[in-house]
């Protein structure tokens, strides 16, 4: 089978910064202060993934899981190593990325298609049923500066699971929005999933990793603490006592912890 994502000894840092004016930093610096700092969201990660594989990926806030998902997305370049893909990518990296504000939710879908590569026709034969799935009504011609989280959320999941593509990445899709909606998600992602589409999908809830996918990978502080079975994964990561109890993994109401991380 083809390989869908090779990542290969994959390092990003970022500069903190202590100071946001020049004359912070002089005063900073006269009196042998630190101005800045180097910090490693992703510290030399490898792994692989076939065509069709759905991965969890786990961890702390902070672990680095966003930051990797980018990379892999194209909207962020390492500093070392390799990120290969194979295909299209769609997917939500975060909560109404790539909405233009100013925007009607009506012209951000087309704008958020020809983005992914679609031409107006094809973004035409899918615009009902992106509209239908999303449900934001009379909204839809409003500009998206006007929408709560969940609203943004709604339609940005929406363009997303409507795309064809190889590649479907999930961070923080269902951090907002109510329960009816979040199960509407999973239960499109579990389509997706039986299509033979490649998921990366990042989450907090143990159960949603359980029922959407394959194999779990674990970051640790930008390191890949671990790479297999998605039961040993996630009591790797100890999420608390409820996350070794199958019955509360088997439940749906786990389903709606939210997902994403910070970095």
């Amino acid at each position: 089978m083809a390989e869908s994502i090779r990542v290969e000894n994959v390092t990003k840092n970022f500069t903190l910064r202590y100071h946001r004016t020049f004359k912070q930093m002089t005063v900073a610096m006269a009196k042998g202060q630190d101005v800045s700092d180097r910090f490693t969201a992703v510290d030399d990660v490898s792994f692989s993934v076939e065509q069709g594989e759905s991965i969890g990926l786990m961890g702390l806030n902070g672990s680095g899981k966003s930051t990797l998902l980018k990379m892999i997305n194209g909207v962020m370049r390492p500093d070392k190593g390799s990120v290969l893909t194979r295909g299209r990518i769609a997917g939500l990296i975060a909560t109404g990325a790539g909405f233009h504000p100013q925007l009607t939710g009506r012209e951000n879908i087309y704008l958020n298609a020809a983005v992914m590569g679609l031409t107006q026709r094809e973004t035409d034969r899918i615009f009902d049923d992106i509209v239908e799935f999303a449900d934001i009504g009379r909204f839809l011609d409003t500009p998206v500066n006007t929408y709560s989280s969940g609203m943004n959320s709604r339609l940005g999941f929406s363009v997303a699971v409507h795309i064809d593509s190889d590649i479907f990445l999930a961070d923080e899709v269902l951090a907002v929005g109510d329960k009816p909606f979040k199960r509407k998600c999973l239960a499109r992602m579990e389509e997706i999933r039986k299509s033979g589409r490649t998921i990366f999908y990042v989450s907090h809830a143990a159960a949603s990793v359980k029922r959407m996918c394959d194999r779990v990978l674990v970051l640790e502080q930008g390191k890949l603490a671990f790479d297999g079975d998605v039961d040993a994964g996630i009591k790797y990561l100890k999420y608390g006592d409820d996350s070794d109890d199958p019955d509360q993994l088997d439940s749906l109401e786990n389903d709606d912890a939210e997902l994403g991380a910070d970095i």
